[in-house]
């Protein structure tokens, strides 16, 4: 048998884990296991990813952004 634990949670998380819920009798842990899941990455961000995001940071700092009418009237986007 697994062992269980007793947590401590605030009831407004108790209401946003009710709310994650895909059914009513669905429990806590499934919830959370559910979340946790979808938070671990499996394949992080190699490197050419990397040097894109950190390109396209320099670039929006130094403010060379093409406004969205002209990538659209580029593209033949209406």
């Amino acid at each position: 048998m697994q062992a269980a634990t007793t947590i401590y949670i605030r009831q407004d998380l108790k209401d946003q884990l009710n709310s994650l819920k895909r059914h009513p009798k669905e429990s806590y842990n499934d919830v959370i296991e559910r979340l946790v899941t979808l938070a671990v990455d499996e394949e992080p961000l190699g490197e050419e990813a990397l040097h894109g995001l950190e390109e396209a940071l320099l670039e929006i700092r130094r403010g060379q952004l093409i406004p969205e009418a002209e990538i659209m009237k580029k593209y033949g986007v209406e």
